[in-house]
């Protein structure tokens, strides 16, 4: 397996004093650490078992997620049920977050369209991420997309070399690289897109059948 030398934002800054996500929750709840608060309905924060020995990490919540207040509960959160169900693992055992709490977006009309998150929105909130692992000392945390690998082990670790990859930092839980699900969502050919959804699904067995040494 990887060895990463060293962590990224979410490790690199002090944690909250709580003790559980519930009490870490409520902390977050008044987030003003970056300006997405400004123009998001709500925070979303994580959800899952308090023990919870998988972590899965999102880029930020969408439009329904933002307006819902939980994580993965659009059209990617199905998918990745779905995923996660042909990978034989129940997403009732995961805890499921993103990097970034609060929904970013650029309005066109009435629709709400995603926009990607920037670097120093990535390191503020990563503040909360690495309380809520903190909290939860997983056996393993699956990032889902490069912004959730970048607010985990920062920019030196990259995505595509990684992919599928189980990584062993220092002072962290290990971390499977993937790819986040709504990237299967956008592609347009249909045999293409099957082929990347089995190698999704057989990231995700990974992190189903693993065990720590």
């Amino acid at each position: 397996m990887n060895i990463v030398a060293s962590a990224g934002p979410a490790l690199a800054l002090d944690v909250a004093e709580a003790e559980s996500i519930a009490e870490l929750r409520h902390q977050a709840e008044g987030c003003t650490r970056c300006d997405l608060y400004r123009n998001a309905t709500q925070i979303v924060f994580g959800e899952g078992p308090g023990k919870a020995e998988i972590v899965l990490v999102g880029e930020q919540p969408g439009d329904q997620e933002d307006l819902a207040g939980r994580p993965f509960v659009g059209p990617a959160g199905r998918l990745l049920d779905r995923c996660l169900e042909e990978a034989g693992l129940d997403r009732r055992r995961c805890y499921v977050t993103n990097a970034v709490k609060h929904f970013k977006f650029t309005q066109r009309g009435k629709r709400r369209l995603h926009a990607k998150p920037n670097a120093g929105e990535i390191k503020r909130c990563a503040w909360w991420l690495g309380a809520e692992i903190n909290i939860l000392k997983p056996k393993l945390v699956v990032t889902l997309g490069a912004s959730a690998l970048y607010a985990l082990l920062g920019p030196k670790v990259k995505l595509t070399p990684e992919r599928g990859h189980i990584l062993q930092p220092a002072n962290h839980p290990p971390v499977l690289v993937t790819i986040h699900p709504s990237y299967l969502l956008r592609i347009r050919d249909e045999a293409e897109q099957q082929r990347l959804r089995q190698d999704f699904v057989s990231d995700l067995h990974k992190a189903a059948a693993f065990r720590p040494r």
